[in-house]
C-alpha cells in the first residue's frame, strides 16, 4: 500500500483515471475485459486509477463486486495507484474500506451518502469514521448530499492524517477557493466535474491544478493532450480541443439523464472493448448516437 502521504504527492497533479466497470451477459462483474482494458490503458501515463467509481458505476454495485474490482485492478495496475470508490452509509462505508485495504488498494475516493440530507457535523462525523477505519489515503468526493465546508474539511484534516484528498463535484468555486486557500498543501485537489475538461479551466483558477478524466477510458490520447495544454496554461490549444472534441461529446452525453456514464461506456465499447451493458437506473445509447459516438472517435483519432 502507498502510504497516505505519498499518495497526496502522486495525485498532486497527474491525470487520474476513471474506468468503467464491464459486465458480463449474466448481469455479472467481467474481470478479463475488465483487465484487458485497464492494461491496454496502462500504456498511457496517469497518476493513478479510481476503479468502481462513479464512470464505474459503484452506485451499481455490491460490496463484494466493489472489492473484486480492485483485486483485478490490482493484478494489472502496475505502478499506478488503485483508488477505489467507497460510500453507501457510514458503517457500510467503514467496512468496505477495510476490505478495500485487504484486496489490495492504496487509496479511497468516499462518495455521498444515500437519500437524506445532513448537518455539516453529521457529514464530518461519516468521513471521520472512514478514515479511522482504514490506513489507506482518503479523498473525499464534495457531491450531491455530502457537501462540506472549509471549516469542516480543516477540522478533519487536522484530526485524520490520512485524508489526503479534495475533489469536487459541485460546481460551487466559491467552497472550491475557500477550500484550496484555507488549507494549501495540506490536501491535493482534483476537479470532479463530469466531464470536468468542460471546467477544468475555470477550476485552475480555483485552485485545482488537476482533474479527474472519464473520457481517458477511450480516447486517452485527447485526454493526455488536453491535460498537457491545461498544465502548461496553452490555453488556445485547450479551447481547440474542447470545440473540436469535448462539447461534440457534451451535445451526445446531455441527450439522456445518465449519459455521462453510459456515453463513456459506448466509447470503451466503440475502441473494442467488451463492456457489456450499463446496469439500471442508467440506460444505454441508442443505435444513432451509437453512430454519433462512432464519428466522434473517428475524428479524434
Amino acid at each position: 500500500m502507498i502510504a497516505p502521504s505519498d499518495l497526496r504527492e502522486i495525485i498532486r497533479h497527474g491525470l487520474l483515471s476513471f474506468p468503467v466497470t464491464p459486465f458480463d451477459a449474466e448481469d455479472r462483474f467481467a474481470a478479463s475485459p475488465f483487465k484487458a482494458h485497464l492494461d491496454w490503458l496502462s500504456g498511457y501515463d496517469v497518476a493513478g486509477l479510481i476503479v468502481a467509481g462513479g464512470t464505474g458505476e459503484m452506485f451499481s454495485l455490491t460490496p463484494a463486486e466493489i472489492v473484486d474490482v480492485v483485486r483485478a485492478a490490482r493484478e494489472v495496475s502496475g505502478d499506478a495507484p488503485v483508488i477505489a470508490g467507497c460510500g453507501y452509509g457510514t458503517r457500510m462505508a467503514c467496512d468496505l474500506a477495510r476490505e478495500i485495504e485487504a484486496a489490495g488498494g492504496d487509496g479511497i475516493l468516499l462518495l455521498p451518502h444515500y437519500l437524506t440530507g445532513a448537518p455539516q457535523e453529521g457529514v464530518a462525523n461519516r468521513i471521520r469514521a472512514v478514515c479511522k477505519a482504514t490506513n489507506m489515503g482518503v479523498i473525499v468526493y464534495n457531491r450531491g448530499q455530502a457537501r462540506v465546508s472549509a471549516d469542516t474539511l480543516e477540522r478533519l484534516s487536522d484530526e485524520c492524517p490520512n485524508l489526503v484528498g479534495f475533489k469536487d463535484g459541485t460546481g460551487d468555486i466559491d467552497t472550491v477557493r475557500r477550500v484550496t486557500v484555507r488549507l494549501g498543501d495540506r490536501l491535493s485537489y482534483i476537479g470532479g466535474m463530469p466531464t470536468h475538461e468542460l471546467y477544468a479551466q475555470a477550476y485552475r483558477g480555483a485552485g485545482m491544478p488537476t482533474y479527474s478524466s472519464a473520457v481517458f477510458n477511450f480516447v486517452p490520447e485527447t485526454a493526455l493532450a488536453f491535460h498537457k495544454a491545461f498544465s502548461a496554461g496553452d490555453d488556445a490549444t485547450c479551447e481547440a480541443l474542447l470545440r473540436d472534441f469535448y462539447y461534440p461529446f457534451a451535445r451526445i452525453r446531455d441527450r439522456c439523464e445518465g449519459y455521462a456514464v453510459s456515453a463513456i461506456k459506448a466509447g470503451v465499447r466503440l475502441r473494442g472493448f467488451d463492456t457489456g451493458p450499463v446496469r439500471a437506473p442508467l440506460t444505454d445509447l441508442d443505435e444513432e448516437e451509437h453512430e454519433m459516438m462512432r464519428l466522434l472517435i473517428e475524428g479524434a483519432a
